[in-house]
């Protein structure tokens, strides 16, 4: 989790491009992370709450995850508008583990016969209807709505179930007095065990700590070379109209037109006055004369 969310850090502050974290095998690395997330959380339900459900416990671990849930919202709603979590990774752990103690103390394959159901749905049902802002908890409108993170309950309540049904069938066999029996040298155990028992810490923190320390390197220690992000953009947009040689040649006249002018550094963060901005269209201009 901390390696991928350093990874949306570089590309936030410019190190890399800003969409690399959201495609390709990154996306897949973010799904497969959120997995086991939910998956261990079916895992730990069943393990705490099988044989009878400690209410009291459970209570606690609910409403630290619940607030933590609510802080994210808040900190995201004035941070990040346009990416606001409303429901993400810890709303659906807090929501899934109170619907998961239905399912515990039933039989391995009803939690995974739900589990399969729930895949089915979100497979094959969409509608408008759930694209209301009151049930986007849901997961089933036909266009996901706009959010950093975002864990709904349709498809993602099925992996808990599937953590459920698995380890209610691992402590039904008698594969599970070798799983008790397996163990790590203290060198690995000790820091996993310590940061197991404080995920939740972990997860709130991490973040704020990685983006700080980066955005001090990026502001007062080393910049990052941006150019290549700036011929990549101008270029996705010049082909949509003109061939990739004149694209090229375009976006790499305005480049330097830009950085002879010191405008470059203020075009990509959208500070540029009235009057810088009339200049860089009069370089736009000469580029294109140039270039045909």
């Amino acid at each position: 989790m901390a390696v991928y969310q350093f990874t949306w850090d570089l590309g936030f502050c410019g190190w890399i491009a800003p969409d690399t974290a959201l495609k390709g095998g990154w996306l897949i690395f973010a799904r497969s992370i959120a997995t086991s997330f939910l998956f261990l959380v079916g895992v730990s339900l069943t393990l705490a709450h099988r044989r009878s459900i400690s209410w009291r416990p459970f209570w606690k671990r609910f409403i630290q995850v619940a607030a933590a849930a609510t802080a994210i919202s808040l900190v995201t709603y004035f941070a990040v508008p346009g990416g606001f979590i409303f429901f993400g990774i810890l709303h659906g752990i807090a929501l899934f583990s109170r619907l998961g103690l239905y399912f515990v103390q039933k039989s391995w394959w009803f939690s995974l016969f739900a589990a399969a159901f729930i895949f089915a749905i979100w497979f094959s049902f969409s509608n408008e209807l759930f694209s209301n802002p009151i049930l986007w908890l849901v997961g089933l409108a036909p266009v996901a709505p706009p959010s950093n993170d975002y864990v709904p309950l349709f498809p993602w309540f099925a992996v808990v179930l599937i953590g459920s049904g698995t380890t209610q069938f691992l402590l039904d066999s008698p594969a599970w007095q070798t799983i008790r029996q397996l163990s790590l040298p203290d060198f690995i155990q000790k820091p996993m065990l310590f940061i197991g028992r404080h995920s939740l810490i972990f997860y709130l923190v991490h973040q704020p700590v990685l983006i700080g320390l980066l955005w001090v390197f990026t502001t007062f220690i080393m910049q990052p070379d941006r150019r290549p992000e700036f011929m990549s953009q101008c270029q996705q947009t010049c082909t949509l109209d003109r061939s990739a040689s004149f694209c090229k040649s375009y976006c790499g006249c305005m480049l330097d037109e830009m950085t002879k002018a010191n405008l470059f550094t203020g075009f990509l963060n959208q500070t540029l006055t009235q009057e810088q901005n009339s200049s860089i269209l009069a370089s736009r201009d000469i580029c294109v004369a140039r270039t045909e």
